[in-house]
C-alpha cells in the first residue's frame, strides 16, 4: 500500500525527532507527492507550536518543497478544548496554515476546568479502567467532536476514540456533513475493523496517516494494512491511495473568506 501524501507528521517545533527537510525527504524516498507537516497545538503544555515560531516553519516547509519536490502543506494538530467544539487554532491563526488537523489530547490547556476534567481526566481513567464509560461522558465526547466539525474547517480528525470514547457513527455522519475525513491513524490501534464499517456505512471518507514522531515512519502503513485486510474493507472511501488526492475543506473555506 502506497499513500500519495502523509498528512499527519512531527518535528521539533514540537514532539518530532526529525526536522521538516528531514521528513520531506523520507515522503520522497517513499514516493509520495504530499507530506503535511502537523506539530501538536499552541494549547499542549509541553509539546505545542510556538505562534512565535510560525514565520520559521513556513520557511523551512518552502525549502523543503522547492528542494525535494514534494509538496509541503504547513498544517497543525490542533487540540480540543472544550465540550462546545472549540479548539486551540483561532480565526486569526488560520492565515498562517495549509492545512487543519484536530485531535483529543491530555495535556493542554483547556477552555475551563470543567473541561479538563470530562474530556482529559474522566477520558482517560475510563481508558485506564477498561469498563464501558458513562453515557454522559459518552455523549459529551461525541458532542466535543461533532461541534468541532461545525465550528472550525477541519480537514482530518486525528486517531479517533484513542484514549477517549465517543458515537463514532454520529461523528462519521457529521464528517461526512461538513467534508471531514477520519485518519487511520498508523502509530495508535485506534479504531476496529468494525467501527470502520460503521463509520463508511455513515458515509465517512478516510485518509491513513503515519503520525510520525520520526523521518522513518513517514509513510508507515503497517496498522492500517492490518486494519485493512479483510476483502470487504471499504478501499474506495480511503482518498489517498491508488493515486487518490484528498479534497481538504480548510483549502476551499480559505479560498472564499480569507
Amino acid at each position: 500500500m502506497i499513500l500519495t501524501g502523509d498528512y499527519h507528521t512531527h518535528t521539533p517545533y514540537s514532539h518530532g525527532k526529525n526536522t521538516v527537510m528531514e521528513n520531506t525527504v523520507a515522503a520522497q524516498k517513499k514516493g509520495l507527492k504530499a507530506i503535511g507537516i502537523t506539530d501538536h497545538g499552541f494549547n499542549h503544555i509541553i509539546f505545542g507550536l510556538r505562534r512565535r515560531k510560525l514565520a520559521a516553519l513556513r520557511a523551512e516547509c518552502t525549502a523543503a518543497e522547492e528542494a525535494t519536490g514534494v509538496k509541503v502543506l504547513m498544517g497543525m494538530e490542533s487540540n480540543l478544548i472544550s465540550s462546545d467544539g472549540f479548539t486551540d487554532m483561532k480565526e486569526s491563526d488560520l492565515q498562517y496554515f495549509d492545512l487543519y488537523l484536530c485531535g483529543l489530547h491530555e495535556v493542554l490547556w483547556y477552555k475551563n476546568i470543567r473541561d479538563f476534567y470530562t474530556l482529559s481526566v474522566r477520558n482517560y481513567f475510563a481508558y485506564k479502567s477498561g469498563k464501558k464509560p458513562a453515557d454522559k461522558l459518552f455523549e459529551t465526547t461525541t458532542r466535543a467532536y461533532i461541534e468541532a466539525v461545525k465550528k472550525n474547517p477541519i480537514d482530518i480528525l486525528t486517531h479517533i476514540n484513542f484514549r477517549c470514547f465517543c458515537d463514532i457513527k454520529e461523528v462519521a455522519k457529521c464528517c461526512a456533513d461538513y467534508g471531514t475525513y477520519i485518519e487511520i491513524n498508523t502509530k495508535k490501534y485506534h479504531i476496529t475493523p468494525e467501527d470502520l464499517r460503521i463509520m463508511a456505512d455513515a458515509g465517512a471518507r478516510f485518509v491513513i496517516d503515519s503520525d510520525a514522531h520520526s523521518a522513518d515512519r513517514v509513510g508507515d502503513t503497517k496498522i492500517a494494512e492490518q486494519l485493512l485486510s479483510s476483502p470487504d474493507m471499504p478501499l474506495d472511501r480511503i482518498d489517498n491511495i491508488d493515486g487518490r488526492e484528498p479534497k481538504f475543506r480548510f483549502a476551499e473555506y480559505k479560498k472564499t473568506h480569507m
